[in-house]
C-alpha cells in the first residue's frame, strides 16, 4: 500500500517514516500539491550494495567547519530528531 504525506508531515515524522518504510511501507511526498518524489524501501536483490568499510564516504574526514559552532551530530538531531528510537 502506498500513502501520501506532505513535507511538512515528513519532516516532522521523518524517524518513523523511516522505521515504516524499513518494514515495507512506499511513501508519495507531495510539495505545494503536486507529487515530488517517492520513498520506497530498496530491494536488496536488485541493488548493488558494497560493504560499508569500501565506502568512500564512510567515516570520511569533515571537509569544513560549522560556523555556529555546532558538531554534525548537534545538526542531525535538529533536522532529524533521534532516529535512534
Amino acid at each position: 500500500m502506498e500513502n501520501t504525506i506532505n513535507v511538512k508531515e515528513l519532516r516532522a515524522s521523518l524517524a518513523s517514516i523511516i522505521k515504516r518504510v524499513g518494514m515495507g511501507a512506499k511513501y508519495t511526498v507531495i510539495y505545494r500539491s503536486r507529487p515530488v518524489f517517492r520513498i520506497v524501501p530498496i530491494d536488496p536483490e536488485n541493488e548493488n550494495m558494497i560493504p560499508l568499510e569500501k565506502d568512500p564516504l564512510y567515516r570520511a574526514p569533515p571537509i569544513g567547519a560549522s560556523s555556529d559552532g555546532m558538531t554534525s551530530l548537534d545538526h542531525d538531531r535538529i533536522l532529524y530528531g533521534d532516529i535512534t528510537e
